[in-house]
């Protein structure tokens, strides 16, 4: 086992490397500029489709399985988690006030890179044995590519598969059951029954149970955690001035150590506000197109205004004012990870402030494990047919218990590796079928309508 960790933390080494980030970044920037910066411009428009696709549209009805809302609200289940906890705070720990910069540089372009994908995903689904639309990466990649690059969408369902285990069920399980045996001393045991539970009550109904949750309680936790953090900064708005020159400010130069902060220079702010930046929101790792295949849509470019929001609310809103209440709050203090968010809050709200954390954690982690084991279930169902499904989603849930009683560094490693994997498929193709993303795009403004099934090399 310790030789298997071992290569395993080297393979990690490379895969998210300076290549992958550069990767991430390149790709993203590439479409950004190829869209003409639409996802910037037209943010506004994304934002009035979320709110007019709360219900089908007329005429829609047999076009998906979900409305285009709660597509996003699945996709935003599995990406609000604990990257915007822990992760915004490990950012900082380590590459200091400017990797937060660098989080924000990684979502502008991040944005672009997950309207392409959602594109994608309603461009080149399909219906499946169950009746069901299914999309992703390994569909554009086979149906956009054409069967000679099947296998990369099949390497990219292994890899979507087995990672759905770590960073969607073991690992967010034992997130929350730590958080909450520290709180309040509940059990690990306690803790992992109760999710594994609740859990498997959603997913054993499928994307439709699984969406209406997500509809529901993401929106509702998401507004509850954005309220509590506006009240840190409220309470610490003389700071908040200081808090943005040191994010802008040490984006581009180094920071010396002070009380609990060993310092950092500039090439740690990009690597690791980049790194937990891709962590926390998902563009370009393909897992969010998966859910926006299922949506009620009949052109690919409204889902992808509504997909890229995702981006946006995820690193730009909720992971910045996790980011601004930790700066404001004391962030030298020598903690990391979701201690040094608990501790910013409990400083500005004493006696309170651990709870929201802790009580946060616990619901985006919950609802994570939701998102992902559509995800991982429909990576299965790709590589073994409609009738593997319940099998996986067995084996899912019993998985959910075992991640909240076990040590999971090993997994947590393994998750690491899978996820850079799903990433490297998911960039080719999207650098590859760049050009089909920008005609629709251009067709769809310019008042064209592309029928499914076109050649769009004509």
């Amino acid at each position: 086992m310790e030789t298997l960790t071992n290569i395993l933390t080297a393979i990690e080494g490379v895969v998210w490397g300076p290549l992958m980030l550069v990767l991430l970044l390149g790709v993203g920037l590439y479409l950004q500029l190829g869209l003409k910066l639409l996802p910037i411009r037209k943010l506004g428009m994304g934002f009035k489709l979320l709110w007019g696709g709360r219900t089908t549209a007329a005429g829609d009805e047999k076009e998906g399985e979900v409305s285009p809302f709660n597509a996003l609200m699945t996709s935003l289940s599995a990406t609000i988690g604990t990257g915007n906890i822990a992760g915004v705070a490990t950012a900082i720990f380590l590459g200091g006030p400017g990797a937060v910069f660098w989080m924000w540089i990684t979502a502008l372009v991040g944005m672009a890179t997950k309207y392409a994908e959602a594109v994608l995903a309603v461009r080149y689904r399909q219906v499946d044995e169950a009746g069901e639309h299914v999309g992703g990466p390994m569909y554009y990649i086979r149906n956009g590519l054409g069967k000679k690059w099947a296998w990369l969408g099949g390497l990219f369902a292994l890899f979507g598969a087995v990672a759905a285990f770590g960073i969607g069920n073991t690992v967010q399980s034992n997130s929350v059951a730590d958080g909450l045996g520290e709180s309040i001393g509940l059990p690990h045991w306690v803790t992992g029954l109760v999710i594994m539970v609740l859990a498997g009550a959603v997913i054993l109904g499928g994307i439709k149970r699984i969406a209406k949750v997500a509809g529901k309680l993401v929106p509702v936790m998401a507004v509850a955690y954005i309220i509590c953090g506006l009240l840190v900064l409220i309470i610490n708005a003389d700071q908040i001035g200081s808090a943005l020159g040191m994010i802008f400010g040490h984006a581009f130069t180094p920071i010396s150590a002070a009380g609990g902060f060993a310092g950092a220079a500039v090439a740690k702010a990009i690597q690791f506000g980049v790194a937990r930046g891709v962590f926390s929101n998902e563009a370009g790792l393909g897992s969010a197109p998966i859910a926006h295949a299922a949506a009620q849509t009949k052109n690919p470019v409204r889902q992808g205004l509504i997909a890229m929001l995702g981006t946006f609310i995820d690193t730009i809103v909720v992971c910045s004012i996790t980011a601004l209440a930790i700066l404001t709050s004391g962030w030298t203090s020598g903690e990391t990870g979701a201690a040094l968010t608990s501790l910013s809050f409990e400083a500005a709200l004493p006696g309170i402030g651990q709870y929201v954390v802790s009580f946060a954690l616990a619901v985006f982690a919950f609802t994570t494990t939701l998102g992902w084991a559509f995800y991982g279930e429909k990576c299965f169902e790709y590589l073994f047919g409609v009738g593997a499904i319940k099998f996986y989603r067995v084996i899912y849930i019993m998985a959910i218990f075992a991640g909240a009683v076990l040590p999971l560094n090993f997994v947590w490693l393994l998750a690491s590796v899978f996820n850079a994997m799903m990433a490297i498929p998911n960039l080719i193709a999207l650098a590859l079928l760049s050009p089909v993303v920008f005609k629709l795009t251009k067709d769809y403004f310019d008042g064209k309508q592309v029928l499914p099934g076109e050649d769009l090399n004509k």
